[in-house]
């Protein structure tokens, strides 16, 4: 804990700490702390409603579960989604160049020494994968 809080929150410190403060000083610290309170109120309001309606949501469905006699492991048991994992799919044409083996699987751009081949009189075809 700071030292600002640890003085804010015990009574003797704070108190002394505020002892030569000239009284307008002190009603200006208390609205600006009275102005946070405030609005600290009023989020912890909304987080309330907010909750309030999730929590409603949930109750409805532990009522729909009990109504279809279902229990957590009933729930628990079943499959999981692959986690939004992309399949990559297989490459369709591949070409040679420098050593170097590129492939393309026919979506999206198309390489540039495909383009390149293609300006050459080949046909895609040509580089297709048996």
């Amino acid at each position: 804990m700071s030292k600002f809080l640890s003085t804010l929150t015990h009574g003797k410190r704070f108190k002394a700490a505020v002892k030569e403060l000239p009284f307008d000083e002190l009603m200006v610290f208390a609205i600006r702390l009275e102005n946070i309170i405030k609005q600290r109120e009023t989020q912890a309001a909304a987080d309330l409603e907010k909750n309030a309606e999730r929590n409603a949501q949930i109750e409805a469905i532990r009522k729909q579960v009990v109504e279809l006699g279902l229990c957590m492991d009933d729930i628990n048991s079943l499959p999981r989604s692959a986690g939004g994992k992309i399949e990559r799919r297989p490459a369709k044409y591949k070409i040679q160049v420098n050593d170097q083996v590129i492939t393309w699987t026919g979506r999206g751009r198309r390489p540039t020494v495909f383009n390149i081949k293609l300006d050459e009189g080949f046909e895609l075809n040509d580089f297709l994968i048996r």
